[in-house]
Formats: C-alpha cells, structure tokens, sequence
C-alpha cells in the first residue's frame, strides 16, 4: 500500500490541510483502475467508516498479491467539511466560506478541447488506445487547472486521482434511508452486479441530472466525447461511474461497515480486478427506476412529523407516507405517495416547515425533468 499525501490551498495564515490518498496494487499488472471515495459531504460518516474497513481489506489482500489492477482509495474526502461545527452543529454538506455544496458543479475541462489536445493521435481502429490517450490529456489539463482557494484545491485533487480511472465509486449516505444508488443508464450494466452484492433497495438511473455531482462528470465527458469523435474514432467503454448511499448517518456499525465493504471486494473479485473465486451475486432487491420518475414529497404545512411508512418500504400510490400534526388546532395533515415504489430516503428532523422536503419514493415511470437532484 502506497500512501499519498496532496496538500491543499492555504487560505488562512496559519492553516493547512490535506488530503490522503491509498494505493493498491499496480496498473501495469494489466487490471482495470478503481477509484473509491467516501464522505465527500463530509458528515456523511457511514461512508466513511466503510471505506476504512475496505481499507484493511484491500491490505491484505495485497499482501497476499491478488490486486491485479489498482484501487485508489481516499477514505476521508473532504477535510474541509469535518472540521466545519456551528455551535456544536456538524455542517459537511455545504462549504462555510461560499455556501457551495461540495458534491455540485465539478469542473471537468471541455470535450473539445480534450479531443483537440489529442490531435493526430487517435486510432482509427484501436478503442483502448484512445481512451489511454484522452485518461492522459485529461490528467495534462487538470494539472494545468490553478486553484484559488483551500475549497477549489480540492475539488481539483479529487478529479485528479479519478481521471484514469475505469471505475469510480463515491460512496455517501443519506439523512433516513435503505441503501440506493445512483449512476446512468450508460454505466448500469457494469454496476448491476455492485447492486446486487450490496442489497440496493432501489437503483435511480440518469443520464443528466442537473447538478454536476463527482461521479456524474465523469460519464458526461466521456459521452460527450465519443459524440464529437463519432464512428470512425472508436473509444473505450465509457467512464463506469456511480454515487453509492450507504443508508442513513445515523448508521454507523462495525457489521455494517463491513457487510458492505466485503460487497464491495465481492464486486472488485467480480471485475478481475481482484484475485479470487468469484460469488455468485444475489437476486437484485428492486429493478432500476429512472431517477426523474420519483416522486418528492413535501410538506404542505408547518408541524411535527409523524411517518407512518418505514424507510425501505415498499408503497402503493394512495399509501400514507407521514402526518404532520399542528398541536395548536389540533389539524392532521396526511401526505400520502402518488407512486408505486420504495420509500428510500427521508429527512431526519421530526417538525417542519411548509414547503420542506420530505422523503422520495422510487417510480417507473418519469415524472419530472429539469434539475433532478436537491442542492
């Protein structure tokens, strides 16, 4: 295991940060390139409890030599974030110094420029050429990029770790959730088996979906880019990418934790980017559903919250999701789901105000367009 340490941007005097990458295996040993990242909303902690013990996993795995490729793992994201309390308020969502949220907006250098930096280059024949010569004109403009500040310095390091990757993982978790996942339809047939060895209680699949979020850039450039090089440039597999919710924050539990990093080493095994006999990956929990096809609840007045229906739960449309009770008029309100689906994700808080938003229950159907994402 390699240790790899990027410093930030200073933007205070006497402050400094970094961020700490672990490296395992080889990429010339012929395997594919991993990249995992946990707690990028650095309050976020299932996240990263299991990324560490994925860590001790991957080390002794290699030290038993059965890593083909190479996994980069940065198990703590964003130390910005952790060192963020508002009296005794945890705030990792969000950057203090802008109001950004950390997981928006990545800036990826334009497609055609990428294409223009590679030129002459370009096979007209080989796929896995092309897309060694786009990983490296891409890790080129990136180091090219200047950060002004400790926030864009990294995002920068970030984007640059998973620039050769073939895979990349950022693992999250949710306020009140099931374990979900988020990737495109591009990247859902490589990512099914994950979903499976982690019991995804629901999979939501966009192409776009508004934001610009870490793992979504990555499929966007790259279907971008095979666009503009058309047919007779042929490109490598696209940018296998997905968002990884480990349930809940309050979540947080050794067996978990390491329930879902064995998941992960199952799936890596899968990939033959891990030496090992390969399980046979589970039945999947529920099939994917596009993510514009949930439905957000929200709450039509200000009270307490009552759910009445289970994270994880599988709903009918007409089903009571939650009550709001105003105990100044005695009022009920019942919110109820328009959707047959899972309810796979809630707020935390239990009094609300008109308007917030409440939960999501999964749909097949699209009902939504636009930004499809919270901020």
């Amino acid at each position: 295991m390699q240790t790899k340490r990027h410093s930030l941007v200073s933007t205070t005097l006497g402050t400094s940060r970094e961020l700490v990458s672990f490296h395992f295996g080889d990429a010339g040993r012929g395997g594919e390139t991993i990249y995992i990242q946990a707690s990028l909303h650095a309050d976020e902690t299932p996240a990263m409890l299991t990324a560490w013990t994925l860590k001790k996993r991957l080390a002794g795995l290699e030290a038993e030599g059965r890593v083909r490729g190479e996994i980069v793992l940065v198990p703590v994201a964003n130390p910005i974030g952790l060192s963020q309390h508002v009296l005794g308020q945890f705030l990792g969502r969000f950057e203090a110094n802008s109001g950004h949220n950390f997981n928006r907006s990545f800036p990826m250098p334009p497609a055609a420029a990428l294409i223009e930096r590679v030129g002459a280059r370009f096979s007209s024949a080989d796929a896995a050429h092309n897309a060694r010569l786009v990983r490296g004109a891409l890790v080129e403009m990136l180091g090219e990029m200047r950060a002004k500040n400790e926030f864009e310095s990294l995002r920068l390091a970030l984007l640059t770790l998973a620039s050769c990757a073939d895979v990349v993982l950022d693992l999250h978790c949710s306020l009140e959730a099931t374990m979900h996942i988020y990737t495109s339809p591009a990247s859902w047939p490589a990512i099914e088996p994950l979903a499976r060895f982690l019991g995804a209680n629901g999979v939501l699949l966009a192409t776009d979906s508004g934001g610009q979020s870490f793992d979504e850039v990555h499929a966007l450039l790259w279907n971008e880019i095979r666009e503009r090089l058309g047919d007779k440039t042929p490109l490598g597999a696209p940018n296998i990418a997905a968002t990884i919710e480990h349930r809940g924050q309050r979540d947080v539990d050794y067996d978990t934790a390491a329930q879902d990093a064995d998941a992960i080493v199952d799936y890596l095994i899968a990939r033959g980017v891990i030496e090992g006999g390969t399980k046979d990956a589970p039945p999947l929990a529920q099939s994917a559903t596009p993510l514009a096809g949930s439905q957000q609840l929200t709450a039509p007045v200000s009270g307490i919250v009552v759910y009445r229906a289970k994270v994880g739960a599988a709903l009918k449309a007409g089903d009571a999701v939650f009550d709001i009770v105003d105990p100044i008029t005695d009022e009920v309100t019942t919110v109820t789901t328009n959707n047959d689906g899972v309810f796979y994700m809630r707020r935390a808080i239990r009094f609300v105000y008109a308007g917030a938003p409440m939960g999501r229950v999964t749909g097949e159907k699209a009902i939504r367009s636009g930004v499809l994402i919270g901020a």
